[in-house]
Protein backbone atom coordinates (compact mmCIF):
# COMPACT_ATOMS: atom_id res chain seq x y z
CA UNK A 1 0.00 0.00 0.00
CA UNK A 2 1.44 3.28 -0.87
CA UNK A 3 1.96 6.14 1.43
CA UNK A 4 1.86 8.16 -1.83
CA UNK A 5 -1.17 10.81 -1.58
CA UNK A 6 -1.60 11.51 -5.49
CA UNK A 7 -1.23 7.65 -6.25
CA UNK A 8 -4.19 7.30 -3.42
CA UNK A 9 -5.80 9.93 -5.59
CA UNK A 10 -5.54 8.04 -9.18
CA UNK A 11 -6.76 4.83 -7.63
CA UNK A 12 -9.65 6.19 -6.01
CA UNK A 13 -10.72 8.06 -9.23
CA UNK A 14 -10.33 4.39 -11.09
CA UNK A 15 -12.40 3.26 -8.92
CA UNK A 16 -15.01 5.63 -7.89
CA UNK A 17 -15.47 7.92 -10.50
CA UNK A 18 -14.39 5.33 -13.77
CA UNK A 19 -14.86 1.86 -12.87
CA UNK A 20 -17.44 2.83 -10.26
CA UNK A 21 -19.27 4.71 -13.64
CA UNK A 22 -19.46 2.72 -16.65
CA UNK A 23 -15.76 2.68 -17.56
CA UNK A 24 -15.47 -1.32 -17.98
CA UNK A 25 -12.76 -1.45 -21.06
CA UNK A 26 -9.71 -2.88 -19.07
CA UNK A 27 -7.00 -1.10 -21.34
CA UNK A 28 -8.52 1.85 -20.91
CA UNK A 29 -8.41 2.03 -17.36
CA UNK A 30 -4.71 1.20 -17.50
CA UNK A 31 -4.19 3.43 -19.53
CA UNK A 32 -5.92 6.55 -17.26
CA UNK A 33 -3.84 4.43 -14.27
CA UNK A 34 -0.58 4.80 -16.41
CA UNK A 35 -0.76 8.17 -17.54
CA UNK A 36 0.02 11.37 -14.59
CA UNK A 37 -2.47 13.88 -14.36
CA UNK A 38 -0.78 15.69 -11.97
CA UNK A 39 1.92 16.48 -14.75
CA UNK A 40 -0.67 18.31 -16.86
CA UNK A 41 -1.86 20.58 -14.60
CA UNK A 42 -0.66 23.86 -13.19
CA UNK A 43 1.20 23.40 -9.66
CA UNK A 44 -1.34 25.53 -7.94
CA UNK A 45 -4.19 22.09 -9.07
CA UNK A 46 -1.47 19.57 -8.55
CA UNK A 47 -3.42 18.10 -5.29
CA UNK A 48 -6.97 18.34 -7.26
CA UNK A 49 -4.81 16.44 -10.17
CA UNK A 50 -7.62 13.58 -9.95
CA UNK A 51 -10.64 14.68 -9.03
CA UNK A 52 -13.15 14.37 -11.12
CA UNK A 53 -13.59 17.65 -13.04
CA UNK A 54 -12.21 19.88 -14.89
CA UNK A 55 -9.32 22.63 -14.66
CA UNK A 56 -7.86 25.97 -15.72
CA UNK A 57 -5.08 25.51 -17.96
CA UNK A 58 -4.99 29.20 -19.07
CA UNK A 59 -5.88 30.74 -22.96
CA UNK A 60 -9.10 30.11 -21.62
CA UNK A 61 -8.88 26.62 -21.90
CA UNK A 62 -9.38 23.39 -19.68
CA UNK A 63 -8.26 20.14 -19.23
CA UNK A 64 -11.08 17.77 -19.27
CA UNK A 65 -12.63 15.74 -16.43
CA UNK A 66 -11.04 12.23 -15.89
CA UNK A 67 -14.57 10.67 -16.83
CA UNK A 68 -14.83 12.79 -20.21
CA UNK A 69 -11.25 12.03 -21.08
CA UNK A 70 -11.73 8.37 -20.36
CA UNK A 71 -15.57 8.25 -21.92
CA UNK A 72 -14.13 9.48 -25.44
CA UNK A 73 -11.12 7.10 -25.13
CA UNK A 74 -13.29 4.12 -24.49
CA UNK A 75 -16.07 5.01 -27.39
CA UNK A 76 -13.56 5.10 -29.87
CA UNK A 77 -12.95 1.37 -29.24
CA UNK A 78 -8.74 1.34 -29.87
CA UNK A 79 -7.10 -1.93 -29.95
CA UNK A 80 -3.25 -0.80 -30.12
CA UNK A 81 -3.33 -0.41 -34.20
CA UNK A 82 -5.00 2.60 -34.96
CA UNK A 83 -3.71 5.94 -35.79
CA UNK A 84 -5.80 8.73 -34.17
CA UNK A 85 -6.39 12.68 -34.72
CA UNK A 86 -6.65 14.63 -31.22
CA UNK A 87 -8.82 17.89 -31.41
CA UNK A 88 -7.51 20.27 -29.00
CA UNK A 89 -4.60 19.41 -27.65
CA UNK A 90 -4.89 21.69 -24.54
CA UNK A 91 -2.42 20.11 -21.60
CA UNK A 92 -1.98 17.38 -24.04
CA UNK A 93 -3.46 14.53 -21.52
CA UNK A 94 -6.02 13.50 -23.91
CA UNK A 95 -3.45 12.58 -26.36
CA UNK A 96 -0.97 10.63 -23.68
CA UNK A 97 -4.34 8.65 -23.08
CA UNK A 98 -4.82 8.02 -26.61
CA UNK A 99 -0.93 7.25 -26.88
CA UNK A 100 -1.44 4.56 -24.46
CA UNK A 101 -3.95 2.87 -26.35
CA UNK A 102 -3.36 3.52 -30.32
CA UNK A 103 -0.36 3.53 -32.55
CA UNK A 104 -0.15 6.81 -33.13
CA UNK A 105 -1.43 10.13 -32.44
CA UNK A 106 -1.67 13.45 -33.98
CA UNK A 107 -2.68 16.41 -31.83
CA UNK A 108 -3.85 20.13 -32.82
CA UNK A 109 -3.80 22.75 -30.99
CA UNK A 110 -4.70 26.34 -32.06
CA UNK A 111 -2.77 27.82 -29.03
CA UNK A 112 0.98 27.27 -29.72
CA UNK A 113 1.88 28.54 -26.14
CA UNK A 114 -0.33 25.53 -25.21
CA UNK A 115 0.82 23.58 -27.77
CA UNK A 116 4.53 24.33 -26.80
CA UNK A 117 3.92 23.32 -23.59
CA UNK A 118 1.94 20.29 -23.98
CA UNK A 119 5.00 18.71 -26.31
CA UNK A 120 7.69 19.13 -23.69
CA UNK A 121 5.63 17.71 -21.01
CA UNK A 122 5.21 14.93 -23.68
CA UNK A 123 7.90 14.49 -24.45
CA UNK A 124 9.63 14.70 -20.49
CA UNK A 125 7.32 11.95 -19.82
CA UNK A 126 8.66 9.73 -22.74
CA UNK A 127 5.92 9.71 -25.60
CA UNK A 128 7.11 8.87 -28.88
CA UNK A 129 4.11 8.13 -30.99
CA UNK A 130 2.51 11.93 -30.98
CA UNK A 131 3.29 14.71 -32.93
CA UNK A 132 2.16 18.02 -31.44
CA UNK A 133 0.89 20.53 -34.14
CA UNK A 134 -0.16 24.44 -34.00
CA UNK A 135 -3.15 24.63 -36.59
CA UNK A 136 -7.06 25.02 -37.06
CA UNK A 137 -8.68 22.03 -35.08
CA UNK A 138 -11.63 22.42 -37.57
CA UNK A 139 -9.20 21.84 -40.35
CA UNK A 140 -8.16 18.55 -39.34
CA UNK A 141 -4.73 17.69 -40.46
CA UNK A 142 -4.62 16.86 -43.96
CA UNK A 143 -0.83 15.74 -44.22
CA UNK A 144 -0.83 12.80 -41.51
CA UNK A 145 -4.62 11.98 -42.78
CA UNK A 146 -6.29 9.35 -42.98
CA UNK A 147 -7.22 8.40 -38.94
CA UNK A 148 -8.59 5.53 -37.71
CA UNK A 149 -9.95 7.80 -34.98
CA UNK A 150 -10.69 11.85 -34.61
CA UNK A 151 -11.63 12.85 -31.04
CA UNK A 152 -12.18 16.68 -30.42
CA UNK A 153 -12.14 18.35 -26.93
CA UNK A 154 -14.48 21.34 -28.23
CA UNK A 155 -17.72 21.74 -28.93
CA UNK A 156 -19.20 22.51 -32.58
CA UNK A 157 -22.77 22.74 -34.13
CA UNK A 158 -21.75 20.13 -36.65
CA UNK A 159 -19.38 17.67 -37.58
CA UNK A 160 -16.69 20.01 -39.50
CA UNK A 161 -16.19 18.43 -43.11
CA UNK A 162 -12.92 18.39 -43.19
CA UNK A 163 -12.55 16.15 -40.21
CA UNK A 164 -15.20 14.08 -41.67
CA UNK A 165 -12.77 13.74 -44.86
CA UNK A 166 -9.73 13.24 -43.13
CA UNK A 167 -12.04 10.00 -41.44
CA UNK A 168 -10.98 6.37 -42.70
CA UNK A 169 -14.34 4.45 -43.81
CA UNK A 170 -15.26 2.59 -41.01
CA UNK A 171 -13.48 5.02 -38.64
CA UNK A 172 -14.69 6.47 -35.08
CA UNK A 173 -15.20 9.79 -34.58
CA UNK A 174 -15.96 11.53 -30.95
CA UNK A 175 -17.03 14.96 -29.97
CA UNK A 176 -19.33 17.36 -28.45
CA UNK A 177 -22.21 18.71 -30.75
CA UNK A 178 -24.36 21.49 -29.64
CA UNK A 179 -24.52 25.33 -28.39
CA UNK A 180 -22.77 26.22 -25.16
CA UNK A 181 -25.91 25.20 -22.71
CA UNK A 182 -26.77 22.03 -24.95
CA UNK A 183 -24.46 19.84 -25.93
CA UNK A 184 -24.28 16.48 -25.98
CA UNK A 185 -21.34 13.56 -26.73
CA UNK A 186 -21.84 11.83 -30.01
CA UNK A 187 -19.49 8.77 -30.95
CA UNK A 188 -19.95 8.83 -34.53
CA UNK A 189 -19.31 6.09 -36.95
CA UNK A 190 -18.69 6.75 -40.27
CA UNK A 191 -20.16 5.12 -43.45
CA UNK A 192 -18.90 6.00 -46.84
CA UNK A 193 -20.56 9.15 -47.20
CA UNK A 194 -23.35 8.86 -44.31
CA UNK A 195 -22.47 8.58 -40.78
CA UNK A 196 -24.37 6.37 -37.46
CA UNK A 197 -24.86 8.88 -34.45
CA UNK A 198 -25.01 7.71 -30.92
CA UNK A 199 -25.16 10.03 -28.01
CA UNK A 200 -23.03 9.29 -25.12
CA UNK A 201 -24.16 11.94 -22.52
CA UNK A 202 -24.81 15.50 -21.96
CA UNK A 203 -21.14 17.32 -21.39
CA UNK A 204 -19.75 21.02 -21.16
CA UNK A 205 -16.94 21.75 -23.67
CA UNK A 206 -15.27 25.06 -24.93
CA UNK A 207 -16.56 26.01 -28.63
CA UNK A 208 -14.22 24.68 -31.31
CA UNK A 209 -13.33 28.35 -32.73
CA UNK A 210 -11.92 28.33 -36.59
CA UNK A 211 -8.71 30.70 -36.98
CA UNK A 212 -10.64 32.76 -39.46
CA UNK A 213 -13.47 33.38 -36.65
CA UNK A 214 -10.84 34.19 -34.23
CA UNK A 215 -8.89 36.86 -36.38
CA UNK A 216 -12.24 38.38 -36.97
CA UNK A 217 -13.50 38.02 -32.91
CA UNK A 218 -10.11 39.90 -32.64
CA UNK A 219 -10.55 42.54 -35.20
CA UNK A 220 -13.60 43.42 -33.63
CA UNK A 221 -12.45 43.82 -30.28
Amino acid sequence: MTDDPLALARETMLKRHLGGRDISDPRVLDAMRRVPREEFVPEAYRDAAYDDRALGIGCGQTISQPYVVAAIAQACCLNGSEHVLDVGTGSGYQAAVLAELAASVVTIERHGELSRHAAATLDRLGYKNILCVVGDGTLGYAPEAPYDAIVAAAATLEIPPALFEQLRDGGRMVLPLGGFDDQVLYAIRKHGAKSQMMPLFPCRFVPLVPEDAEGRMQNEE
